[in-house]
């Protein structure tokens, strides 16, 4: 368990805490690109770490993340007329660029000097394969995009799509790191994108665990028994500040066409998290059943509306089927993500964990705890965490795989935990 106090900084995110100032040392994902799709199109209302913000694309097909508030007397630029490259707000035309500078003010002389020195926050952004990032900290020290493999992948090799969950940021992410719960709480369910099922986590359901640091973060490594002779290996990585990776569910190998996937847990603010979820298929092109299945609203982590809220949730039960529950499936919820956000939210929108009891199962939530509170306790000392400012440490894959009892997990997977090297490294 933590203290209060361990559990307010870990969880909390706004302007001038320690983990929110962590946080915004890093690129994060803000907004798919289909939400801002057309030029001069209806600027977007975006709310990341405690902040209120506006997305639009503008006549240029730049994309701005700004205050979502005037810089006159604070009305809303949701509101606001997108047109010929800026974004103006509809009460006295003040005129905003996508970098947050004013370039109108029609409501006042036109001899006015101020307008050129005013200005609204505004945020960097990059777009890339789909998904527009947005970088929320420091000018002086502005690190590359995160080298995921599955944003330099090509068309209809990678897949993403996200959707609202109901709690804190780091509830969210210690289930993605988890794979002691895979035994229960998704047992006799679908497999992922009609990979074959794993007999491993229902025959094994106590594994162990061995938790390595890594310079991006953590590889949380998960042994069950297998066939004699051997250990199944899940092997999941934790990238700063709230990226999971997530292994095939069959044996993947230098041979497999498994396509693999991950999840960034991005915080609206300190209740409620976008649950990101992107998939790479490194050696082959999807199928088009695939690309359904595993992007959209309708796909495998939907479904979801309009706005990506999903269509199951704690109104309606998620859907909890009893007599499912009691016959087939051991949830009575469908769809594994369903499953995950009905147990995370189920704890309240922010857990209280003092009054927890860990166990053995939870070395990997324990590890990513304290890496948490260390480096957000060291960045307030001025030291920035390394992997904020080295891209490469991003490309990596995620494993399942069976060694014999004798391999150490990181040597007998050492050959497959990298993704394939960016053009020109």
């Amino acid at each position: 368990m933590l203290s209060r106090q361990d559990n307010e900084t870990l969880t909390r995110v706004g302007p001038g805490t320690p983990m929110g100032d962590l946080f915004r040392r890093f690129w994060l994902p803000a907004l798919l690109s289909e939400e801002i799709a057309e030029r001069d199109g209806a600027p977007v209302r975006l709310r990341l770490l405690c902040e209120d913000l506006v997305a639009f694309r503008d006549t240029q097909g730049r994309v701005g993340i700004v205050d979502a508030y005037c810089a006159h007397r604070r009305a809303g630029l949701f509101f606001g007329r997108n047109e010929e490259c800026g974004l103006r707000c509809v009460y006295h035309g003040w005129k905003f660029d996508v970098n947050g500078q004013c370039v109108e003010m029609p409501s006042e002389p036109h001899e006015n000097p101020q307008t050129h020195n005013v200005r609204i926050k505004a945020y960097l952004t990059a777009e890339r394969n789909g998904v527009v990032w947005v970088y929320m900290g420091p000018r002086e020290s502005v690190p590359a995009l995160p080298d995921f493999e599955w944003s330099r992948l090509p068309e209809r090799q990678h897949t993403a799509t996200k959707r609202l969950q109901s709690c804190n940021w780091a509830q969210a992410v210690e289930g993605g790191i988890d794979s002691s719960h895979i035994s229960f709480l998704h047992s006799r369910t679908e497999s992922v994108a009609g990979a074959p099922s794993n007999p491993y986590h229902a025959s094994d359901r106590h594994p162990v665990f061995e938790v390595s640091d890594a310079d991006y973060g953590l590889v949380i490594a998960a042994r069950r028994h297998a066939r004699p002779g051997t250990y199944y290996w899940r092997v999941t990585q934790f990238l700063l500040p709230c990226y999971t990776m997530i292994p095939p569910v069959g044996n993947f190998d230098e041979s497999s066409q498994e396509p693999y996937d991950g999840h960034a847990w991005v915080p609206i603010d300190d209740e409620t998290t976008w649950t990101w979820s992107f998939s790479a298929s490194p050696a082959r092109t999807y199928r088009d059943e695939e690309i359904a299945f595993r992007g959209g609203r309708k796909g495998f982590w939907g479904p979801v509306d309009e706005g990506y809220q999903p269509l199951l949730h704690r109104g309606n039960d998620y859907g909890i089927d009893r007599a499912r529950q009691r016959t087939s499936n051991f949830t009575g919820i469908e769809g594994i993500p369903n499953q995950d956000a009905a147990v995370q939210e189920s704890m309240g929108p922010l857990v209280d964990r003092t009054q927890e009891r860990l166990g053995a199962s939870d070395r990997g939530i324990v590890r990513f705890r304290r890496l948490m509170l260390k480096l957000a306790r060291d960045l307030a000392q001025g030291r920035v965490p390394a992997c904020a400012n080295d891209a490469t440490l991003y490309n990596v894959r995620p494993v399942s795989m069976l060694l014999p009892q004798d391999t150490p997990v990181l040597d007998g997977a050492a050959a497959l935990l990298r993704g394939a090297s960016a053009p020109g490294h």
